[in-house]
């Protein structure tokens, strides 16, 4: 039950953050449904982008991916999507849309840090100070296969490499001088002397000397997003990232220890609680009764994991090709393999594989599931399920009982499937006070509440 009383709760005026994730490369959008548009076709990333931001979102982010999945030497087909370069499709939208933050997922593994922070800054500029980053790393080999240097980086070093490419990038963009252009003709040169600083790094990863092309955006340069859930990846976000997404956030529970293992990360690394936005990453299903929601997301669930999908999510698991097995029989006899293939198959999403199977088969027996209907309850689990009312209830406690700050949103369908959020789940939430009724600011880190960058 919702504790209404201010007296109860540590962040009483708390409000939530909404982000929009249009991913790309994924089974959980519902192609095969007639109201389903292309998730390449640049109006799909319009219709997406306007209406989060008539639903006063923070932000736009888009999914980046260096090179399509492949199986058994083709194409992975149950991915199949295909993705723009984010920066180019970000700065389309910069011209068509007026407040909305643009978040490019971009890959510290295989850019370079000098080229990749002309290239944000770029957008920054172009958008009025609307850009962001998410800072993601790559594991596998399959992806360097397109680059000159090929091959992968360990664990423990693509963080390495990733904070030594965000120390350049912010030297890049910290380069100019706010005033550094003359603001007069009869001026001697076009900027103030020294006013470009030169910007020298040599380091295990990168060695640089550049002078940056560009001043700082309206918010000073792009906030800085980060999605590793590992111990290294908290670290990483606590010592530099603005906004952090997780996996934690349907069990209030469960994000509660999450932000509050964060949080102590933060003040380990000398930064205050509130220097970063907590943003885990949900599907929300709604319906006019609880009744209809579930119905709805039964529906959602039917849907997204096909039988094709299924044996794919059971393969992750099993750490070998089920595909040849049938979804609608009983789960595999055979036990969980400790070594799989990372590019077919996925990461998995637990730790101990066996001990995950021995509760699926468990739990399947008991309730005479299939191979498909056991992924589907007991697979990856994403997201909300409820009335608009019940929802706003249930995000205003995790809000103000500091659990999180808002959520990036992954809809089921594009390009229409924020509507029932903005239409019916925003007006809820700004009827409890814990969501805007317009934007205050015209850059994203003001949307965020973020201070100023020094």
């Amino acid at each position: 039950m919702t504790r209404a009383d201010r007296e109860d709760v540590p962040r009483p005026d708390a409000r939530l953050h909404f982000g929009v994730f249009f991913q790309g490369v994924n089974h959980w959008t519902i192609w095969s449904d007639p109201s389903s548009g292309s998730q390449i076709d640049p109006a799909s990333f319009l219709r997406v982008a306007r209406t989060a931001e008539r639903g006063l979102f923070d932000a736009f982010f888009l999914g980046d991916g260096l090179r399509l999945r492949e199986s058994g030497g083709g194409v992975h087909e149950l991915d199949v999507a295909g993705r723009p370069d984010s920066i180019t499709q970000l700065a389309a939208l910069a011209a068509a849309t007026g407040r909305i933050g643009l978040v490019s997922t971009s890959n510290t593994t295989f850019n370079e840090p000098g080229d990749l922070a002309r290239r944000l800054a770029g957008l920054d500029l172009l958008s009025g100070g609307r850009a962001g980053w998410n800072v993601v790393t790559t594991h596998n080999a399959w992806t360097g296969e397109n680059f000159r240097r090929g091959g992968f980086l360990d664990h423990a070093d693509r963080y390495r490499r990733a904070e030594e490419f965000l120390t350049v990038a912010r030297a890049v963009w910290n380069g100019w001088a706010d005033g550094a252009v003359a603001e007069s003709a009869e001026a001697r040169s076009w900027s103030v002397p020294d006013a470009v600083g030169r910007v020298r790094s040599r380091g295990a990863h990168f060695d640089v000397d550049l002078a940056p092309t560009l001043p700082r955006s309206a918010q000073g340069h792009p906030v800085i997003f980060q999605a590793g859930d590992s111990g290294e990846g908290r670290d990483f976000a606590a010592r530099h990232a603005d906004v952090v997404f997780s996996a934690h956030g349907t069990d209030f529970d469960d994000a509660l220890a999450f932000a509050e293992d964060v949080r102590r990360r933060l003040r380990a690394a000398g930064r205050p609680e509130d220097a970063l936005r907590i943003l885990p990453g949900t599907e929300i299903v709604i319906g006019a009764t609880r009744k209809e929601a579930e119905e709805k997301a039964r529906w959602v669930r039917l849907e997204q994991v096909t039988p094709a999908v299924a044996l794919g999510i059971a393969s992750r698991l099993w750490g070998f090709d089920l595909s040849d097995r049938d979804a609608d029989g009983p789960l595999p006899a055979e036990e969980p393999v400790a070594a799989w293939d990372t590019g077919r198959f996925g990461t998995r999403w637990v730790d101990d594989p066996r001990a995950e199977a021995a509760v699926w088969r468990a739990k399947a027996e008991a309730n005479g599931w299939s191979l498909r209907e056991t992924v589907i309850e007991l697979g990856p689990q994403r997201g909300h399920v409820g009335t608009p009312a019940g929802l706003a209830e249930k995000f205003a406690r995790f809000a103000r009982h500091g659990a999180l700050d808002g959520f990036n949103i992954s809809p089921y369908l594009v390009p229409d499937g924020l509507d029932d959020i903005v239409d019916l789940l925003v007006p809820e939430l700004q009827e409890r006070g814990v969501y805007r009724t317009a934007y205050t600011g015209t850059t994203l880190r003001e949307h965020l509440g973020l201070a100023p960058v020094a």
